[in-house]
């Protein structure tokens, strides 16, 4: 059972969790950029939460299904296509062999995720299938094969409801745990930074979001040593504006970390458009632990 690539689109790739433990290699981990969105797919169709997935932006490649599969499209809502002929989100969706996925006109969402029910087959590379590469014209998904599709046995409404109301309807400021360089900023950036609307750049991706706002500054130089930092990182650069590293962040960074965005709040930042202001307000990590604990639960069972 195969799925290939006959039309490149802008960024996208095949994700699951990441590839952790060999940061201090210089090997960043990648992964998804929502995996709240990435974690529903598989759940619809009761697959670990944490299988590879298509990660799609727009414009979009189109997949050609060389066989019949079961898939799950969340996140984004780019008007997916089956053939022309549109088809639901968070809804298991049977494919017939010869049919191709599109998507026609982004509505809503920067990011969208196609789980697909059976197993993916291709190798890994140190125990994950996230890359950075986007995929070509002519690459090849193999699947392994199953007798017959299994029709989910749960109602996943609640949860649906839960999601989108987290990632797509909720426009509380982006939450934040102060960094080592939080102390550093002088007055006038500390109320700006937590009252200030910001936009994130057009420029933006699996890299990093260059967040447009007002110009920072800290009572020390802006030297610092490298040292690790991670999806979320909020870095100050020279000029005095903010980068917030993404799923394909480098190991090391040597700006000032002025804090890093909690799990639960990523998701929805990755998801926001760049003509869509937001802005920052502090929390404390208890809280940012039991958020991500509790939206766990919601999964894992």
């Amino acid at each position: 059972m195969s799925i290939k690539i006959i039309k490149k689109g802008l960024s996208d790739t095949i994700q699951d969790y990441g590839r952790y433990g060999y940061q201090h290699l210089g090997i960043q981990p990648n992964g998804y950029m929502d995996f709240i969105s990435a974690w529903l797919a598989n759940k619809i169709l009761e697959k670990d939460i944490h299988d590879p997935v298509f990660e799609i932006h727009f414009p979009s490649s189109q997949l050609l299904f060389e066989n019949d599969h079961t898939i799950c499209i969340t996140g984004a809502n780019f008007i997916p296509v089956i053939n022309e002929k549109s088809i639901v989100l968070n809804k298991p969706v049977h494919v017939k062999a010869g049919e191709i996925l599109s998507m026609l006109q982004p509505i809503h969402g920067k990011t969208c995720y196609v789980s697909v029910q059976e197993k993916l087959l291709n190798s890994q590379w140190l125990s994950s299938h996230a890359n950075s590469k986007p995929l070509k014209i002519g690459d090849i998904f193999e699947y392994k094969n199953q007798e017959q599709n299994k029709a989910p046995k749960n109602d996943y409404s609640a949860l649906i409801n839960e999601v989108t109301q987290m990632v797509f309807n909720n426009h509380a400021p982006i939450r934040i745990l102060p960094g080592p360089a939080w102390p550093l900023l002088n007055k006038a950036a500390l109320v700006s930074i937590l009252s200030s609307n910001f936009l994130i750049s057009a420029s933006a991706n699996r890299m990093g979001f260059n967040i447009i706002g007002p110009t920072l500054s800290i009572n020390v130089p802006n030297t610092f040593l490298s040292s690790a930092v991670c999806f979320g990182t909020l870095q100050l650069l020279p000029n005095g504006n903010i980068i917030v590293l993404m799923a394909d962040h480098q190991t090391t960074g040597g700006y000032a970390n002025l804090g890093q965005i909690i799990l639960v709040d990523l998701p929805r930042f990755a998801q926001l458009h760049p003509s869509q202001p937001f802005n920052f307000e502090l929390c404390d990590l208890d809280q940012a632990n039991q958020l991500y604990l509790y939206l766990y639960e919601k999964f894992k069972h």
